[in-house]
């Protein structure tokens, strides 16, 4: 896991003190080393900053030349199929390292750009072809690894962290009032806008084609889920999950330094610690438990790691553990308003002080119909009850709108938008505020299909992900998704959701292949989110504390009888969202 920049300046030459700056910006994301790329015409620059897994040794660095010293790439990520790929390169292409680098870079000699469709893994690169005058940049199917880009004045400047790409001090800030409208609607800036005008993320499974001589671009998605209702028996379904999922775990746990777990006590987490146990590994493993809370998650790791015999370590949070909502403002350069952004902070921070990745769980709820909102949703659509089939009846004609009113966590349509914005602002709010729901419901399929593929595309890819990738590398520490193997999503996906979805029990095809591993405390405990006690955001007087003279309201933005109003209330989730944006807004703006 890794930082990278570039830039791209068609007329001029390039500063070798701009790439370094973007570059050094990242250092968090790579303390190992880094290093710049300027070509000789001084037009095309790269940067790098490492976190080493494979190849500990100089020739590991990057950026990183191919046999022709023609193509350059900056890589970040990991290729979870790169020694079965070597393999198959090695007739054709010299490798001088043991990196999984350069094995894209062999790929990209045989194959192309095509290269991206026989990678296995998470991963943001770019490609400096100049024998071709082409640059490709890319971004993993799931959007695990964060890649955002600019265009302007015929420069073009990326980045896998904004805050890089404002390093260079060549584009200027100016807020998307758009974006900032999305957020309090999504709790997050849907790809491919971001909270800055101009800057744009690229999507989650494309990759771009830039013409170094005009800087067109051109955007192509190069994978979707495959989805269909294909009918196995159960024995056939659960011995090919458990034979995919194995085999991902163990590619995820190849490197050449120790890699642990986060462990939780539920379903997910424990499944990959049985797994590796399985494959011969002992992880340290690694937990959050929240104080005064009879549900902290803390005892439940411990049961597991105890019956595993694994070694695990805690972290507890409390009430006063919200104060690092400063600290977030600085590692989520844009604003996310995840309420686990804390604890993911707190306990990457304690896994980075033993190890330097770790696996995560990220993934089998979408993959296996995890979400209380999907079990919903399959009940209404499969009623056995009178309730169920009065759910039916209200949301038959509109999947999307219960969607949104699953994600909301503080309910903002566009009355509500204009309640809460500044006048000046109305003109930016979207007519329809669920667009990028929208945009991703798949009509082709079934209304449950569409659910789970919404969940991958936008809570997920979009919140989830960007959590963890942001709080962990905050850390320095790398965080492997096992669940997030595409060929896993491909199986699962292809088959008919009655045969995965059943009514007695969630996650049916991960709880068969690990029913004889775990404790039964494990097996039959109810899901539970990765928040902590309501209790600890709950606090008025500290939200009024932090909200006093806000900048929102400042810079014309929020209403402070909207904000006023909120307090009248016990608690509203909307102060959640408030605070992160006025946070975000004190650091940035």
């Amino acid at each position: 896991m890794c930082g990278i920049t570039g830039y791209i300046d068609i007329h001029n030459r390039i500063s070798p003190s701009v790439i370094q700056q973007m570059t050094d910006t990242l250092m968090h994301r790579g303390p190992d080393g880094g290093d710049t790329y300027i070509s000789e015409n001084g037009h095309y620059a790269l940067g790098h900053r490492r976190l080493s897994f494979l190849d500990l040794s100089e020739q590991g660095k990057q950026p990183m030349k191919d046999n022709s010293e023609k193509v350059i790439i900056t890589f970040n990520g990991e290729i979870y199929n790169f020694p079965e790929l070597k393999k198959e390169l090695s007739d054709s292409y010299e490798f001088k390292t043991s990196t999984d680098t350069e094995v894209i870079l062999a790929g990209y000699r045989k194959w192309g750009i095509d290269v991206v469709n026989h990678l296995k893994g998470m991963f943001a690169f770019a490609l400096l072809d100049e024998e071709k005058q082409q640059l490709y940049f890319v971004r993993d199917r799931f959007g695990i690894k964060p890649l955002y880009y600019v265009f302007q004045n015929d420069q073009l400047l990326f980045a896998s962290e904004l805050k890089a790409i404002h390093a260079a001090n060549i584009i200027q800030k100016e807020m998307d009032f758009s974006s900032f409208a999305d957020y309090f609607v999504y709790r997050y800036i849907p790809s491919p806008k971001t909270i800055w005008k101009h800057i744009h993320k690229l999507p989650p499974a494309h990759y771009a084609t830039v013409d170094l001589q005009t800087l067109n671009c051109k955007l192509v998605e190069y994978w979707t889920i495959p989805v269909d209702n294909q009918q196995q028996s159960d024995q056939q379904m659960i011995e090919q999950v458990g034979s995919i999922l194995q085999e991902s775990v163990r590619q995820h746990m190849y490197a050449d330094v120790p890699v642990g777990s986060f462990l939780s006590g539920g379903y997910d987490s424990s499944t990959l610690v049985a797994y590796m146990d399985q494959l011969g590994q002992k992880p340290a493993t690694f937990s959050i438990g929240f104080s005064k809370w009879e549900k902290s998650e803390d005892h439940f790791a411990k049961i597991v790691a105890n019956h595993l015999n694994v070694p695990n370590e805690s972290v507890v949070a409390d009430e006063t553990s919200l104060r690092l909502v400063d600290r977030m403002a600085v590692v989520y350069d844009e604003p996310i308003a995840d309420i686990s952004i804390v604890p993911t902070y707190m306990v990457s921070q304690l896994a980075r002080s033993r190890v330097k990745a770790v696996l995560s769980g990220e993934g089998a709820d979408e993959l296996f119909g995890g979400y209380t909102w999907q079990h919903d949703f399959f009940n209404q659509q499969y009623p056995s009850s009178v309730l169920d089939k009065l759910k039916r009846k209200l949301f038959k004609n509109d999947p999307v709108n219960y969607y949104a009113n699953a994600m909301a966590m503080g309910w903002f349509d566009r009355e509500e938008l204009k309640k809460m914005l500044h006048p000046d602002l109305h003109q930016y709010i979207p007519e329809d505020v669920h667009w990028f729901y929208r945009k991703h419901f798949k009509k082709e399929v079934s209304p449950l299909k569409s659910i789970q593929y919404m969940d991958v595309k936008c809570f997920m890819g979009e919140l989830v992900l960007t959590k963890i990738d942001r709080a962990s590398m905050a850390n320095s520490l790398e965080v492997r998704v096992p669940f997030l193997d595409h060929e896993l999503f491909e199986y699962v996906f292809k088959l008919d959701e009655k045969t995965y979805f059943r009514k007695d029990q969630t996650k049916y095809l991960l709880y068969k292949n690990i029913e004889q591993q775990l404790p039964k405390e494990i097996l039959e405990r109810k899901k539970q989110g990765f928040v902590g006690p309501d209790a600890y955001y709950m606090d008025l007087n500290w939200y009024k504390d932090q909200l006093k003279n806000s900048r929102l309201v400042e810079l014309k933005l929020i209403k402070q009888s909207y904000i006023d109003d909120l307090y009248k209330e016990s608690y509203n989730w909307k102060l959640w969202k408030l605070l992160i944006m006025e946070k975000w807004v004190q650091q940035w703006v």
